[in-house]
């Protein structure tokens, strides 16, 4: 996705979680910060069983950026 098309989510700055634009809070760690400049996607539907997710990890199912930030 092009950085000048509107991006579906944006990211929490502190666990990489992709939420809703809407969400003020993270659902994942609790977190108020976020922002729209990330980049790649992963998601998680059993942390207990994902290489992926231990690798990077994340504890609890859901949408992650792969980075955040440019």
């Amino acid at each position: 996705m092009s950085s000048r098309q509107t991006k579906p989510f944006k990211a929490c700055l502190r666990c990489k979680a992709l939420v809703r634009p809407d969400e003020t809070k993270c659902p994942v760690c609790g977190s108020t910060e976020f922002t729209f400049e990330w980049s790649g996607i992963v998601v998680v539907v059993d942390p207990e069983k994902s290489r992926v997710a231990k690798f990077l990890g994340i504890k609890k199912p859901g949408r992650y950026a792969l980075k955040v930030g440019y």
